[in-house]
């Protein structure tokens, strides 16, 4: 690993950045209030080659990897307008339509994606939660087809995609266990019927309970091998969350030099209030916290490029990064008192997008089971 980024990945954090700040961070607050996608900057990125930057070069992508689409993440992020559709459609569905996908599947998608249309994910259940092997979501074969059945819950931005990936069982392995495959689904497909799901916090990106009601698919809609699919779901699921500790970091980065701004600036009893220690320290804290998970999402972007095991290190840096988000999000909050809540200062939705990623795509308390299991040995604890 090198610790020194090239000339061309800086050149494209200030390329990331200069078109980001073409749209800002009131762009994106008026958006997250309003629940409007962010549509533009996302089109924007799109045209100049950005959101498809870890795709092959043969369907129109960058040709780059991990790291530089961390980039993008972190960057758009870091600019006060973070992309969560990055995690979804640039993550796992190019990932997994880049390794997995036929070649109709990849020239048919691939071209698109890399020019903006989105591809989004589902995995997720209402009865499942964390454990993917209590997914009841079916696809049954029924002579050429496939008639999928079941409920998807908490599904990102469905409304701004053309497809998405899902997640259902096929058969069983000999043992009893499910066996799970992919699918490619158009989301206008006859019988999938999409609910809004009201969430409490202002995000420009809407969330839905998806009901696939006897869903017909071609046989070639599969992705990858039947059967193996929860395999390969999760080489699209170590991206999600390197790219959402990304996400994460920008988010921190974003909060941290909001605070240092207006501390520098803000005067109550005579002198700046950055120079009292109950502000620059939580402030200097949430800096180091920041940094040090911007140096492990690098590392798991790196090992996963160069393909290498990447889920510790993926793991953790997602679990640092939400967490060093949250805590520099919330000092910037009480380090502008009364402002930190006001829509003009534009935090809030970033501290509820930190918060967000704090649960999903994975709990910080599966992480911890992860890396007591796997990492440190010990005794299966669920």
């Amino acid at each position: 690993m090198d610790f020194i980024e090239s000339t061309e990945q800086q050149e494209l954090r200030r390329a990331v950045a200069a078109i980001t700040d073409k749209y800002g961070p009131a762009y994106y607050a008026e958006r997250a209030s309003a629940h409007e996608p962010t549509n533009e900057l996302w089109q924007d990125l799109a045209d100049h080659g950005f959101i498809g930057i870890n795709l092959p070069e043969q369907y129109g992508g960058g040709g780059a990897g991990m790291t530089e689409l961390a980039i993008v993440c972190e960057e758009t992020a870091a600019h006060g307008c973070p992309q969560l559709l990055l995690l979804v459609s640039s993550a796992i569905s190019g990932e997994l339509l880049s390794k997995y996908g036929s070649d109709e599947q990849r020239r048919e998608w691939l071209p698109r994606m890399a020019s903006g249309t989105k591809v989004v994910f589902a995995i997720t259940e209402p009865d499942a939660g964390s454990n993917s092997h209590r997914i009841s979501t079916t696809a049954v074969r029924e002579g050429d087809d496939y008639v999928l059945t079941g409920t998807k819950y908490y599904i990102s931005g469905v409304d701004e995609a053309a497809a998405l990936i899902v997640v259902a069982r096929t058969g069983r392995r000999e043992d009893g266990t499910a066996t799970m495959s992919l699918f490619l689904v158009p989301t206008d497909a006859p019988g999938l019927v999409k609910h809004p799901l009201p969430v409490g916090i202002s995000l420009p990106e809407k969330q839905y309970t998806l009901h696939f009601d006897k869903v017909r698919l071609p046989a070639d809609s599969i992705i990858g091998v039947l059967d193996e699919g929860f395999r390969h779901v999760f080489d699209g699921l170590n991206p999600e969350r390197i790219t959402g500790a990304a996400v994460c970091v920008g988010i921190g980065r974003f909060a941290v030099d909001r605070a240092a701004a207006y501390a520098r600036t803000r005067s109550v009893w005579g002198s700046a209030i950055g120079g009292y220690q109950s502000i620059s320290h939580p402030l200097a804290k949430a800096k180091i916290e920041v940094d040090l998970a911007a140096m492990m999402t690098v590392k798991a972007a790196w090992l996963y490029q160069n393909g290498l095991p990447a889920a510790e290190a993926a793991n953790i840096a997602k679990y640092a990064a939400a967490e060093a988000a949250i805590s520099a999000a919330d000092h910037a909050i009480q380090v502008h008192g009364g402002n930190g809540i006001s829509s003009e200062y534009g935090l809030m939705p970033q501290w509820g997008l930190a918060r967000l990623l704090r649960i999903a795509p994975v709990s910080r308390e599966m992480i911890l089971n992860y890396v007591a299991q796997h990492s440190l040995r010990l005794p299966r604890s669920y």
